[in-house]
């Protein structure tokens, strides 16, 4: 199959078109700017998602769609907005797709989606997965965990905040639960859905084997660099529900309310996608240990 596949540049992106490649599909890949090359049966494609008619002619000659575009953080002042890269993305993909006479889509969206869900980013990605339901095309969603793999901000960030600093601030108990699913195995199922007709009209919560509280993922992260005992200080979570709101303009700051309030809200699910697509998905202290030892 040939695809048509935007948010391919990134971290799941570059896993994803391994995958696909890997299965002898060929990519046409929406990128910003031609810039080097990538792998054997990847064409680039120059075009912006959130503008259609610099790429909806691309989509021609395409049997599938993939989009993985997302933004973990706004900045209104140049333009970065959940609705601009969540719902106008989604939905320019979603008519493009349909004016080419693709019938397959599959959507990257993210645990805890939902309809009244606390968070701006959870929202606007409830109102994509809205646009992709009602588009009358073959689709498919995803609503991965937090993903995990080399290259990802999760861990990495956190690694770096270990090996580096005595004590680790938590925002509340940290006693919320987390259960990330590594990258590779988030492309896996993209991949295989491709050639599943089953997974027609479905969604698909990923997530890993392991349910840790976030204290356990300091823990965890700490043991595989060698720190078995990482210090942790709590920040009352009433004080930071005033703090962030201040301070989330700045770039610098590394938390957003947004980002807050999923973190705290839990992010877990029951790993029936497991069913469908019958494989063990990587552990988490297994996964971690290949990267950040390097």
């Amino acid at each position: 199959m040939k695809i048509f596949l935007s948010g391919g540049t990134g971290f799941v992106g570059s896993h994803l078109r391994k995958a696909l490649l890997d299965r002898g599909h060929w990519i046409r890949l929406l990128v910003h700017k031609s810039a080097g090359s990538f792998e054997q049966g990847v064409e680039q494609v120059e075009g912006d998602i959130t503008v259609s008619a610099t790429f909806a002619a691309a989509v021609r000659g395409c049997d599938a769609t993939i989009n993985l575009v997302g933004i973990i953080r706004e900045f209104p002042g140049r333009g970065i907005t959940f609705e601009k890269l969540h719902l106008e993305a989604t939905r320019n993909m979603t008519d493009a797709a349909k004016a080419a006479g693709v019938k397959r889509h599959l959507q990257m969206s993210a645990l805890g989606t939902r309809q009244n869900a606390t968070s701006g980013y959870h929202q606007s990605k409830f109102r994509a997965e809205v646009c992709v339901r009602a588009s009358g095309l073959d689709w498919t969603i995803f609503r991965p965990s937090i993903i995990f793999g080399e290259k990802d901000e999760f861990v990495n960030k956190l690694a770096g905040f270990i090996r580096n600093f005595p004590a680790l601030p938590v925002i509340g108990d940290g006693a919320y639960r987390l259960q990330p699913i590594s990258v590779v195995d988030v492309a896996r199922c993209f991949a295989m859905a491709m050639e599943m007709p089953e997974t027609v009209g479905k969604i698909y919560e990923l997530c890993g084997p392991d349910r840790f509280t976030y204290n356990d993922i300091l823990d965890t992260i700490g043991r595989v660099l060698g720190k078995p005992n990482v210090t942790k200080v709590a920040n009352p979570l009433a004080i930071m529900k005033v703090i962030v709101p201040v301070f989330q303009r700045f770039s610098f700051f590394p938390i957003t309310m947004d980002q807050l309030l999923m973190l705290v809200e839990e992010n877990i699910c029951d790993g029936k996608w497991r069913e469908t697509f019958r494989f063990e998905p990587e552990r988490f202290a297994d996964g971690i240990v290949r990267y950040l030892r390097r």
